[in-house]
């Protein structure tokens, strides 16, 4: 396990937080990444692989009009994603992703490496999203990885907005 990694999961466990995933073209990385490391379930709840645009709709709620308008490599399809996972889990963290692994596009404008993310954090009954879209390089596999480790890395770097402490650093 590499030092990042272990610094993340000590800081879930340090804030008492505790995660759920709702991931598409990572496919349950970031869930399996997670639990990897040893007294995972102490911040780790649950996990959705929602690959098609059914699953997204029928178990995370994703508006099928977000779909429609968006498309489902999209932020809003992202953080619907994740706020679908807190409502329906016992976590006050999500982390989800849509997008593009490859290896082709389909026929989609969207290039090939795109992946969508969403943060939500449940905190004082109120829920608190973030979402980004980043582009990586690389083989289908080299993308999934890249995607896992991303949204593993940002959790603390949001959870620090929520609390207000802008850019904090983790140990």
């Amino acid at each position: 396990m590499n030092n990042n990694l272990d610094s993340v999961l000590r800081y879930l466990a340090e804030n008492r937080l505790k995660l759920v995933t709702a991931e598409s073209c990572t496919a349950g990385l970031i869930a399996s990444t997670l639990a990897e490391a040893p007294g995972s379930g102490s911040w780790l709840d649950c996990a959705f692989v929602t690959y098609s645009a059914e699953a997204k709709t029928g178990i995370l709620g994703v508006k099928p009009d977000t779909i429609e308008r968006c498309n489902l490599t999209s932020e809003e399809v992202a953080r619907e994603m994740a706020e679908g996972a807190l409502r329906i889990s016992r976590a006050n963290v999500a982390v989800s992703d849509t997008g593009l692994a490859g290896p082709s596009n389909g026929d989609s404008d969207i290039p090939v490496g795109t992946v969508c993310f969403a943060w939500s954090f449940e905190q004082d009954g109120k829920v608190h999203t973030f979402s980004e879209t980043r582009k990586f390089n690389g083989d289908r596999n080299e993308v999934r990885q890249a995607s896992s480790d991303y949204a593993i890395s940002r959790i603390w770097h949001y959870h620090n907005q929520v609390l207000g402490a802008g850019e904090a650093k983790f140990a």
